[in-house]
């Protein structure tokens, strides 16, 4: 093994890691939004639980979309131009969603909206990767932080307008206009074809992605997210309905998994430098999945409330790790096709962590529907065996 080499890094590659990291903190800052606003939009729009559950599952399929249509254009230009158009299509969804007059035209900006925020995590997770090549050390996890403080920046810019009496067309319109405006300043900041998917080094290490390799990423990622998303949808409805817990209390689970999250994500890259990434894959794992283990096995609200606490600890720090292997496999603008397929497998796990642990639910209890993310959590173990052990964020073979 070399040992960790740390590069020269140059101002445009700093100013474009603080460019794509805005980026991440818009997108958690308006999907928060939306995701916060829903009651409001549930009685503004009188729309049902099942109607919302239907949006949710279209969105998600639509972002899907997304992704492939931003791997055709960031071959075709780059992925900053990408990126920027995925921006401008949240803002401009925005906008529409905010003053939708009714409910189909409410649904078609959500379904643009979705096919937006597929477009930006695919573009967002390959800058990230080009930009974690010009440092030469692993920083991708820096950025899914950005990602959770914006995400916690949303809910907490609702809730203030909520206290200041702001209307759903207000708030929705100012995130909307934050996103539009935010991107168009960090936006040329970002890494443009030279600097990325057409640098001649990058050229060099272009090689087609084994199959096997990128399935193996691809699940991995897909049961990370799966398991994100049953602790997003199901940990509130399990403290307030199985274990008892009031209403006020029952919102402190997805806060402790998400606030975990954050510290897990602003020192990831430091663990990920010091002990490799297999290793930390493995040892996040057991960590999530002993936290998983104390929320199914626990007797009441503050037990599951660490539950979910601990899980946080380790599991977000995968999802980065898996865009940073396939990082190592291929460059160019053969990178920008790998990231945004294996980003497909961000949205089967949300399928997955909606409908696999609230169909085990309705047929027994939340308690056993929560063991679903807990066996993830264990399969994640072995699949750790896949992330190489190697503390730099991106060497080639010796062989080549």
């Amino acid at each position: 093994m070399k040992p960790t080499e740390y590069t020269n890094v140059s101002s445009r590659i700093r100013d474009a890691r603080v460019a794509n990291s805005v980026a991440f903190a818009l997108q958690g800052f308006f999907l928060a939004v939306i995701l916060t606003e829903l009651p409001q939009a549930q009685s503004r729009f009188g729309l049902s639980d099942t109607l919302i559950l239907v949006a949710v599952v279209v969105i998600s399929l639509l972002a899907a979309a997304g992704s492939v249509v931003a791997e055709q254009l960031a071959v075709r230009w780059s992925s900053r131009v990408t990126l920027r158009i995925g921006l401008g299509l949240i803002a401009v969804t925005g906008v529409v969603i905010a003053f939708a007059p009714d409910q189909p035209v409410l649904f078609a900006a959500l379904g643009g909206y979705g096919v937006a925020v597929g477009i930006v995590d695919a573009s967002t997770n390959m800058q990230a990767v080009f930009i974690q090549h010009g440092y030469g050390r692993f920083v991708l996890s820096s950025f899914y932080a950005a990602w959770s403080a914006g995400s916690i920046l949303g809910a907490l810019f609702v809730s203030g307008s909520e206290k200041l009496h702001v209307t759903w067309t207000e708030a929705v319109f100012v995130a909307a206009m934050v996103v539009l405006l935010a991107g168009l300043v960090s936006g040329p900041r970002l890494l443009g074809t030279r600097q990325a998917e057409a640098e001649p080094t990058e050229a060099e290490h272009a090689a087609v992605v084994p199959l096997r390799a990128y399935l193996m990423l691809g699940l991995a990622m897909a049961l990370v997210f799966a398991i994100d998303l049953a602790v997003g949808n199901w940990s509130a409805l399990y403290l307030k309905n199985e274990l008892l817990s009031s209403s006020a209390t029952a919102a402190l689970a997805l806060a402790a998994y998400q606030g975990a999250s954050l510290l897990t994500r602003l020192t990831g890259d430091l663990w990920v430098r010091r002990f490799g990434p297999r290793a930390v894959v493995r040892v996040a794992a057991g960590i999530g999945m002993i936290g998983l283990l104390i929320v199914v096995c626990a007797p009441g609200p503050v037990s599951a409330l660490i539950g979910f606490l601990i899980a946080g600890i380790g599991l977000p720090v995968i999802a980065p790790l898996c865009f940073s292997e396939a990082g190592r496999l291929t460059g160019g603008s053969g990178l920008d096709a790998v990231i945004a397929r294996l980003n497909l497998f961000n949205y089967a796990g949300t399928l997955i962590g909606g409908g696999v642990v609230g169909a085990v639910s309705d047929l027994s209890s939340l308690r056993i529907g929560f063991v679903i993310p807990l066996l993830f959590a264990a399969a994640l173990i072995v699949f750790a065996r896949t992330f190489h052990a190697r503390t730099t964020a991106h060497e080639p073979d010796e062989s080549t």
